[in-house]
């Protein structure tokens, strides 16, 4: 696992290779471009698949990497298909929490058809609060990430209420570039006509966009309130 000089900003956590730039790609762009720093980790390899193996897998999630500019990114090999919420899954991932230090996790949506995403979603709940513990032989000092926000990922054809929608207009572009990146999943043996997987994608981000007013969007919830300190940049056009 790569070692970090300083802790993250921002940590995604993934079922799988895809899905955090699926679900947060264009924010993890816009993330970027203010300087923060940035990671993502995956909790499978995301295969077997019909046209992937881990080779490819790999390489494509090295090619997104590159697009995406992401300071860190670690794959935990826990168990694609069926992955459970173990003891020892929770610390796996306490322990990266402890070690990149994130000031925003961004998880898994926690109803999903695919039950790897669900259970993905309550890994990441647990191991928040593992992650703060002392007296443990988990690696690392103790920290308690102080936000969690949950993006979509989702299987479901569900519209759940998100609780903001974060503007990604001018990295809409960068997002999809780095979803096509995912050769094996989304374009070798699948149908290139109207409306391709990738036209899904970018048709989903465009509706976002339409709810708040921009072009495109990614939404987000939260369990937790969102502090707001301002009127004027929060909702007013000046």
């Amino acid at each position: 696992m790569d070692s970090l000089s300083l802790p993250l900003d921002v940590l995604v956590v993934a079922p799988h290779p895809d899905d955090a730039e699926i679900g947060v790609g264009g924010t993890l762009v816009s993330c970027q471009r203010q300087k923060l720093r940035v990671g993502v980790v995956e909790l499978t390899s995301g295969e077997p698949t019909p046209h992937g193996s881990p080779e490819i897998r790999a390489a494509e999630t090295a090619a997104a990497t590159s697009v995406l500019g992401l300071d860190w990114r670690h794959n935990l090999g826990l168990p694609n298909r069926s992955l459970e919420h173990t003891l020892e899954a929770r610390r796996s991932l306490a322990s990266i929490f402890r070690l990149t230090r994130p000031r925003l996790i961004l998880a898994p949506y926690w109803e999903d058809s695919h039950p790897d995403h669900v259970v993905a979603s309550s890994l990441v709940d647990a191991a928040r609060f593992w992650s703060k513990l002392s007296r443990t032989d988990m690696p690392g000092e103790p920290y308690h990430p102080p936000r969690i926000l949950y993006y979509f990922s989702i299987h479901l054809r569900i519209h759940p209420q998100p609780a903001f929608v974060f503007d990604i207009s001018d990295a809409i572009d960068v997002k999809m570039k780095s979803i096509a990146c995912y050769q094996s999943q989304f374009i070798t043996g699948k149908s290139q006509e109207f409306p391709t997987t990738l036209d899904d994608i970018r048709d989903r981000a465009r509706y976002w966009g339409w709810s708040i007013g921009t072009k495109y969007g990614e939404p987000f919830v939260s369990r937790e309130s969102v502090r707001m300190t301002s009127f004027r940049d929060s909702f007013l056009e000046l």
